[in-house]
């Protein structure tokens, strides 16, 4: 089951060194495929998006129109969702709208000592695509989580890309994306989706930014076009650390474990403990729990290759550990929780306490469950509101106040020999 080491303040980064910067994010022969991929659709257009559809996918499309998803197929997946699904998603969107509003920064604007008025100003991007997992499983929480901040946000155009199976999306997509206004939706994935909102094809506009999370080949080909089109982030295999101590339910803490190495065989799943005895029954029930899950092979090849205990003397300790893998999930289920989170600064999102499973925030908590991954939380945040908003700076100098700056601005204009930045200034005090 779990590998398992033991680590303390002074041996930690030595041990969990390779752990941490295992990689799966450079691959040549990936990075080819990609790029060969990219400029034939940047060339080709829709003829190529529709060979690669076809070729790399499970499909049969005859023709590009039949790429774009019908109204009377949005109509029809209305109906083939139950009512329990349909108001699943009513309470998901009502509570993830909720909070991105409360995260919508507001136009600042003062005026400092020398009168000079400063500020800034918060404007949405225009469009925004949106890709839709849709190999391995099926995300209609991701529509949600991706296409509700951009809403709030103010993006006039979104468009939803994901992969389709027999020329056929799930209902539960269309119906996630139905529910937040979301009608341009195209049934396209891998990387041929990320080129073609890149640069556009006959059919399909461009977009500004794409964002939300797909396998290794959509993360290649974000990474190839940034500078193209804006990205969310550059994301690897989901992961959870789940930090508890000997008074939890192994149980719980096992099955917790077990929602994120379902995901991929690359997914991670970590346990922090103070307590040898918790950690061989959470590994106990992690034994009994693959056989019961859907996706066993997956999850085990997970645990198998990524899996990891880490067994440590002072549970006050942890989130040393924690800030130095800095993980995509973290659970703190410990009798100090409160202490450890103060201390915590690396982590996409934090869940607090037994009643905090990582699924409450997969699907209906609030914040979106688009998180950095492979470490990422050292720099970078969750998707949110911000991330479809552009900030542009606001400054208005008077006379006195740009004159009472020119010599600072002589100095250091002249300090880079950029003379014509300084006349720029003086000139405008010149009495020719």
């Amino acid at each position: 089951m779990l590998k398992l080491i033991t680590c303390n303040e002074s041996n930690y980064e030595k041990k969990l060194f390779s752990y941490v910067n295992k990689t799966s994010i450079n691959n040549k022969k990936r990075s080819e495929i990609v790029s060969n991929i990219i400029k034939k659709i940047k060339k080709n257009k829709n003829a190529a998006l529709l060979k690669y559809s076809n070729e790399l996918e499970n499909n049969n499309f005859k023709n590009v129109k039949s790429l774009k998803v019908t109204p009377k197929e949005i109509s029809n997946a209305l109906s083939q969702c139950s009512q329990a699904f349909h108001d699943s998603i009513k309470l998901a969107v009502q509570r993830i709208t909720s909070y991105q509003k409360k995260l919508m920064p507001k136009n600042l604007y003062y005026k400092d000592e020398l009168g000079i008025k400063l500020g800034s100003i918060w404007s949405p991007l225009e469009s925004c695509g949106l890709y839709v997992p849709g190999g391995k499983a099926l995300y209609p929480s991701s529509v949600l989580m991706n296409a509700i901040p951009a809403k709030v946000a103010g993006v006039k155009r979104i468009v939803i890309t994901t992969p389709a199976n027999n020329n056929l999306l799930s209902p539960e997509i269309l119906v996630a994306a139905n529910a937040v206004g979301i009608s341009e939706i195209y049934k396209i994935g891998g990387a041929q989706a990320i080129a073609a909102l890149t640069f556009g094809t006959e059919s399909i506009q461009k977009v500004d930014k794409v964002v939300g999370p797909g396998n290794s080949f959509v993360t290649e080909a974000k990474k190839q076009l940034y500078g193209y089109v804006g990205i969310d982030s550059i994301a690897g295999p989901s992961e959870i650390l789940v930090i508890a101590d000997r008074h939890n339910n192994p149980k719980w803490v096992a099955m917790d474990l077990l929602s994120q190495a379902e995901h991929d065989e690359e997914a991670r799943a970590i346990l922090i403990s103070n307590s040898k005895d918790f950690i061989k029954k959470v590994n106990k029930y992690l034994f009994s729990f693959l056989k019961s899950i859907k996706r066993t092979k997956i999850a085990s090849k997970s645990i198998k290759k990524n899996g990891l205990a880490i067994l440590i003397k002072d549970i006050n300790f942890a989130h040393c550990l924690a800030n130095y893998i800095a993980p995509e999930h973290l659970e703190i289920m410990t009798k100090n929780k409160k202490l450890l989170a103060k201390k915590i600064k690396n982590a996409g999102a934090i869940f607090m306490g037994e009643y905090t499973p990582e699924a409450f925030g997969d699907y209906i908590a609030g914040p979106s469950h688009v998180l950095p991954t492979s470490g990422n939380a050292r720099f970078d945040s969750g998707l949110s509101v911000s991330d479809f908003l552009k900030r542009t700076s606001y400054i208005e100098a008077n006379k006195a106040g740009l004159k009472n700056t020119l010599p600072s601005i002589e100095t250091l204009g002249n300090s880079e020999g950029l003379d014509a930045h300084v006349k720029s200034a003086k000139i405008r005090f010149s009495k020719d």
